[in-house]
């Protein structure tokens, strides 16, 4: 059985990478192109180019990282950080995308 983090390597490994459908039987990027190539530009330091790569990908971050803690901890105001958290992660996808077009 595979442990977690031989499971995280395997899925920094670039042969590995999930293809988008999306973007293969449409021709067009989905508002999550480019997520896995980002994370693995993360794991590589390379921060810069993974912001270029993917700009949500921060804004995911500090919002997988809020619940998490959330779950382990109570926080004061934890639903309207939250919700921020998601509106910002939401607006930065969805701005990513559109701009994808120009």
């Amino acid at each position: 059985m595979m442990n977690i983090a031989s499971f995280i390597l395997l899925l920094l490994d670039e042969d590995y990478m999930l293809p988008c459908l999306n973007k293969q039987l449409l021709g067009l990027e989905c508002t999550g192109c480019g997520i896995q190539r980002a994370a693995v530009l993360l794991f590589h330091g390379e921060f810069i180019e993974a912001f270029n790569m993917y700009p949500a990908i921060y804004p995911l971050i500090l919002l997988l990282g809020f619940l998490l803690l959330d779950n382990l901890m109570a926080i004061k105001y934890a639903n309207k950080i939250s919700i921020f958290l998601m509106i910002a992660s939401v607006t930065t996808i969805l701005i990513n995308f559109i701009l994808k077009f120009f």
